[in-house]
């Protein structure tokens, strides 16, 4: 039987300006996602991703800091059994200090909806 604990905390806000944004449901793929200290393979709110799903819906959304990004994951999402549903930002205005990672010039080129804010 697989026991899912459910978290009430706040959510990590990537937003600079929360009132203006636009998002895709995705599914993230969890290949590559190390587990952390509790065994848990979480992709963190504001990691930029891609693997063609805005032309493709069937297709996963991965990792992609680079020239192929479309987008940056809006929430937090939990890949420890597999594929999760996810929010995909693909418009909006982001606060960079919030960003697990900074952005690529190569994938702030791509994002051309998106603007990244100190």
């Amino acid at each position: 039987m697989k026991f899912v604990q459910t978290d009430y905390g706040n959510r990590k806000e990537i937003l600079k300006f929360p009132d203006h944004y636009v998002n895709l449901a995705v599914t993230v793929d969890d290949t590559g996602i190390a587990q952390n200290a509790h065994g848990k393979k979480i992709v963190p709110a504001g990691t930029i991703m891609g693997g063609g799903v805005i032309v493709d819906a069937t297709q996963l959304a991965v990792k992609s800091n680079d020239e192929n990004a479309e987008g940056v994951l809006f929430n937090d999402v939990d890949v420890t059994y597999g594929p999760a549903p996810g929010a995909l930002l693909i418009h909006g205005f982001i606060d960079l200090a919030k960003l697990p990672e900074p952005p690529d010039e190569d994938a702030v080129t791509a994002l051309s909806q998106i603007t990244f804010i100190a």
